[in-house]
């Protein structure tokens, strides 16, 4: 069933209604957002697997309901493979839309070609006429119809109705398709495609999307949202930034919290939010949100903790000091909190986990480092690299005892040991091990740990990897919570023989950090776990993911190809090896050789556990790329 077969069978012959038959029948008339929506190709998708495609439906239509709901709107009929819902607002119907095919088309993008479900979406202003049951009619339903109609495939198509009362107000742009004669209505239809704009921060898939339990957990949960920077000053954006940062890391230490990860709670930046959507998109039961003004010499810092189950506001302070004090109202902020939800934590933790700035400086210069050292990790950014790392010196002449300075050193080199984009590999990686040590004298943390073993993995001639075994056993079991760490931690126990653990360390960060727009690192990991497991179909999901989530992320390209010889579908393996060697041609070329930015699958005699597994993958990609015979894979299986 179409949504325009949906939408006719509720457009009837019921006549507008007057004042008092409204009174009367209960029949009302409004202006209202109609949104109709349909899946492309679903008689030849249930065709070919009808199990599947069900399957497909539902997650969508969990999707479309999330999103309608979390924007004002209504679910009025899902009838067959149709969507119809109802908005107070055009504003809200639009955002709603896309959302929604953002999250779809992430999904179809997850699967094969010829299992991707899609949908078209059309929008229409208009009058509607409802009935006490809730169903809707008029000609604004019929139109929204139509509109979906002209959409394309993934795509979304507005009125000129809708256009005019969104624009500016959405960041999206809107291409005219010009006037369009529509069945069943008497005059044109000025349309519109819309479509998200170039410079629009993305629109992230909830974790239930892909598979994470968002139930919540048997501890006190929370989200710590980016505050708010309200002086006025974007450079001040690092500062306040590096605040909220902070009480994630100091509510992180204690092991009765459970604290959804810094990239997940800051995907809200800059946004409106309704606190009980947060709680439901990261399966938490508390969220904290609060503001920071910095005038002069002078801050002031405003934070509330909100039940997300309620909406009810379980503590709320303000604080007016000096600025020299912004780090005493971080810890009073995070003491406050734990008291408010986890009583049975006792002072002596809460004093435990004060780790406290030597100079404001020097921690505003770091924290700058530190952002620069991921963007350089997501935008492979060798320049944004290298000023991660004069950042982090500059910090650390100010303040040897820079904990974030010493990380984002670490951090930084490891990325140019890892991808081969240093002269020195032997300097860079000692200098990373050195800021590491000096952090650990500062106080260990599960992320030293984990960043440790990664950069063990790396160590120069072919890597040490029982040491790096050790430090992710360390890395996992100080900081369970710890999302950085588990990843890394999870990443090595993958290669170093123990594939399980890996998973299971990899899942629970996931849960952690179920929004994180660098999850496409998690994915890939998965893949190549699932890889050493020899669980091949699993893995090909993971990898399908991650490159939907970062369709220029190499390694992602580089776990698919071997996947693909692993299953027999060779031409495919080769199509993902090609791909990866566009993006880095560099650290994809010599593959005789296994240069690939992998560093760890280099070596074949290593004699530790995950040896095989290395050895095993060098040849799946040596196999992609002709440079060994294909029979081989029969033996790798």
């Amino acid at each position: 069933m179409t949504a325009s077969d949906a939408a006719a069978g509720s457009t009837g012959s019921v006549p507008p209604s007057g004042p008092d038959e409204t009174s009367q029948t209960g029949i009302r008339q409004w202006l209202a957002a109609i949104l109709a929506a349909d899946a492309a190709g679903y008689s030849r998708l249930m065709a070919g697997d009808d199990r599947a495609t069900v399957a497909a439906l539902d997650r969508a239509r969990a999707v479309f309901r999330d999103q309608i709901e979390s924007r004002q709107g209504r679910v009025i009929d899902m009838a067959g493979d149709s969507v119809l819902a109802v908005f107070e607002t055009a504003i809200g119907a639009v955002a709603a839309a896309l959302a929604i095919q953002a999250t779809v088309n992430a999904l179809a993008d997850a699967q094969e070609a010829a299992r991707q479900m899609r949908f078209r979406i059309g929008v229409h202003l208009g009058d509607v006429i409802e009935k006490p049951d809730g169903t809707v009619y008029g000609d604004g339903v019929n139109i929204a119809a139509r509109l979906e109609g002209l959409a394309a495939i993934g795509g979304i198509t507005i009125s000129d109705a809708v256009r005019g009362a969104v624009k500016g107000k959405v960041a999206a742009e809107f291409e005219d398709q010009g006037e369009q004669t529509v069945k069943n209505i008497a005059d044109p239809v000025r349309a519109y495609r819309v479509s998200v704009k170039a410079d629009a921060a993305p629109v992230l898939a909830s974790a239930a999307d892909v598979g994470i339990d968002l139930s919540l957990p048997d501890k006190p949960s929370i989200a710590v949202l980016p505050f708010t920077n309200m002086s006025g000053d974007p450079e001040q954006e690092y500062f306040t930034d590096g605040i909220s940062e902070d009480i994630i890391t100091e509510l992180a230490r204690f092991p009765l919290l459970f604290v959804i990860a810094r990239n997940s709670s800051f995907t809200y930046k800059g946004r409106a939010v309704d606190v009980k959507q947060v709680g439901r998109e990261l399966g938490v039961r508390y969220v904290l949100e609060g503001s920071i003004r910095k005038a002069g010499n002078r801050i002031r810092v405003t934070a509330q903790l909100i039940d997300t189950q309620t909406g009810a506001h379980i503590w709320a302070e303000k604080y007016d000091r000096v600025l020299e004090d912004i780090f005493a109202v971080q810890e009073e902020v995070t003491e406050c909190i734990v008291g408010a939800i986890a009583p049975q934590v006792n002072a002596a933790e809460v004093l435990r986990a004060r780790r406290r700035p030597g100079n404001l400086s020097a921690y505003e210069i770091a924290v700058r480092a530190m952002a620069l050292a991921s963007e350089s990790q997501q935008k492979s950014d060798v320049a944004a690299r290298d000023e991660a790392l004069l950042l982090g010196r500059q910090a650390l002449a100010l303040d040897p005892q820079s904990y974030p300075a010493l990380m984002a050193i670490a951090w930084a080199q490891w990325l140019h040991v890892s991808w081969r984009t240093t002269a020195n590999r032997d300097a860079a990686w000692k200098e990373g091990m050195d800021s590491l040590a000096r952090s650990m004298e500062l106080g260990p943390s599960g992320s030293m740990h984990g960043m440790r073993a990664l950069l063990l993995a790396y160590a120069p001639g072919g890597g040490r990897w029982e040491d790096a075994r050790m430090e992710a056993e360390l890395a996992w079991r100080a900081a369970p919570q710890d999302s950085l760490a588990l990843n890394g931690a999870g990443y090595v126990l993958d290669n170093a023989g123990d594939p399980t653990e890996g998973i299971r360390l990899l899942e629970r960060a996931l849960r952690i950090n179920p929004r994180d727009p660098r999850n496409y690192v998690t994915y890939g990991n998965l893949a190549a776990a699932h890889l050493a497991s020899r669980d091949y179909a699993a893995g090909l999901v993971w990898a399908r993911r991650a490159i939907g989530a970062a369709p220029d992320n190499s390694a992602s390209h580089l776990y698919m190809a071997a996947l693909h010889v692993s299953t027999g579908e060779l031409d495919k393996a080769q199509g993902a090896l090609a791909r990866a060697r566009s993006l880095a041609p560099e650290s994809v070329a010599h593959i005789a050789h296994m240069r690939i930015g992998t560093e760890p699958f280099q070596r074949d005699e290593s004699g530790d556990g995950g040896a095989h597994f290395r050895r095993r993958f060098r040849v799946l990609l040596r196999i992609a790329a002709g440079l060994e015979p294909a029979s081989m894979a029969d033996e790798l299986r």
